[in-house]
């Protein structure tokens, strides 16, 4: 089995992809599924505006026929027209209107976040290339397109046979009817005819459909190359992410560095959580915290006490409580004393030179916490730990 190219588009475009797609005016659309749309709302309009089209019409017409002799003296085609227009106008106006709209539905509404653009209406003169003109014609396109139309032709045509057919037997007894008659027999031939053609259109829309969706896919499809490419700039490449760490540390430094000169130890988690204590008997009755911080902050005050040399022990249960019960400048709780007391003694006795054993810190169960601040009596792992 061959081995997939790094430049071979073969992947499903990205949720990303076809966000951007369909904001730039690629959108799933089925011109197919808007003409029959528009064409039945126009065929539905006709059947229950038809009286108010109709009326428009046979008003225009008596004033067309109707002459008497104030017509012939004050004779005004201009106003005539205007007129007209007045009595025909509004209900083709309110049919184009309502067929624009569906149309703009039936185009962008299968695509969420599509938007019309106007690049895509303005003239594109590489159509007229007649070497991609044949390669539309003549790809796997233009083949589709082939058969599109011939399936029109056949199911439109059929549809319009049959209709015709039907239709043939009361079109020869329409000379023993009156003119109305005539008429609603015209309007009723011809809004039928629009039902029918509309339900064979749907018919092909509910076959373009899914072809347009394909077609779309495959001309979204994606490279690894590119996916690997648009994963680094959402999440950020790794060289931007750590320049951003540096900062944020460089910022964290400079903000505890004040604080961090009266520091005597700090206890970590190891790496998460970092608190800075000192113990002055002259200034508190007992350890005070100094500065504390997890993720970014915590690594800063790691760096500050390895400049300043200061005992760095980890401490994970005990690291943990204080940061979650004890502000910075705000003495321990009365509940860790023998906890802390027993690490500052193992840091006087690193200070003296002396090589022993950390201590065994226990926290009580009521200040023992997980990663989220959570609390969790059965959380006491790692009672051991090396300095």
């Amino acid at each position: 089995m061959a081995e997939e190219g790094p430049g071979e588009k073969t992947h499903a475009p990205t949720a990303k992809r076809l966000k951007e797609a369909a904001e730039n005016g690629d959108v799933l659309r089925s011109r197919d599924l808007g003409v029959a749309v528009t064409m039945l709302l126009a065929a539905a309009f006709l059947r229950t505006g038809g009286p108010w089209i109709l009326d428009g019409l046979s008003r225009v017409m008596r004033m067309g026929f109707a002459w008497d002799r104030a017509t012939i003296e004050d004779f005004n085609p201009a106003r005539m027209a205007s007129t007209a227009l007045w009595l025909t106008a509004p209900p083709v106006l309110v049919l184009g209107l309502l067929m624009a709209v569906m149309a703009v539905i039936t185009q962008l509404g299968p695509s969420p976040g599509g938007r019309f653009m106007m690049s895509n209406v303005a003239p594109k003169f590489s159509r007229l290339n007649p070497m991609s003109g044949f390669k539309r014609m003549f790809g796997a396109n233009g083949w589709i397109e082939v058969g599109k139309g011939l399936l029109k032709l056949v199911l439109l045509g059929s549809i319009a046979w049959f209709w015709a057919g039907s239709r043939i037997a009361p079109m020869l007894e329409l000379g023993a009817v009156g003119l109305a008659g005539q008429l609603n027999f015209a309007w009723d031939a011809l809004t039928s005819l629009l039902f029918q053609l509309s339900g064979g259109l749907i018919l092909i829309a509910l076959f373009d459909f899914p072809v347009q969706w394909i077609r779309r896919m495959r001309r979204l499809r994606m490279s690894l190359e590119e996916i690997k490419e648009e994963n680094k700039q959402q999440e950020g490449s790794p060289e931007a992410k750590g320049a951003q760490k540096r900062r944020q540390r460089q910022i964290a430094m400079g903000a505890i560095a004040t604080a961090m000169a009266k520091a005597q130890f700090v206890v970590t988690n190891p790496t998460h959580f970092a608190v800075a204590l000192t113990y002055d008997p002259a200034a508190a009755a007992a350890p005070f915290v100094v500065a504390k911080g997890r993720g970014e902050k915590a690594l800063a005050i790691r760096e500050l006490a390895a400049e300043r040399a200061l005992p760095c022990l980890e401490f994970p249960g005990l690291a943990r409580a204080i940061y979650y019960t004890t502000r910075e400048q705000q003495m321990i709780r009365e509940e860790l004393y023998i906890a802390v007391a027993a690490v500052l003694s193992f840091v006087y006795a690193l200070k003296r030179g002396e090589h022993r054993p950390a201590p065994t810190i226990e926290v009580p169960a009521d200040l023992r916490f997980d990663g989220d601040g959570r609390p969790d009596p059965t959380n006491d792992y790692d009672p051991f730990a090396t300095p």
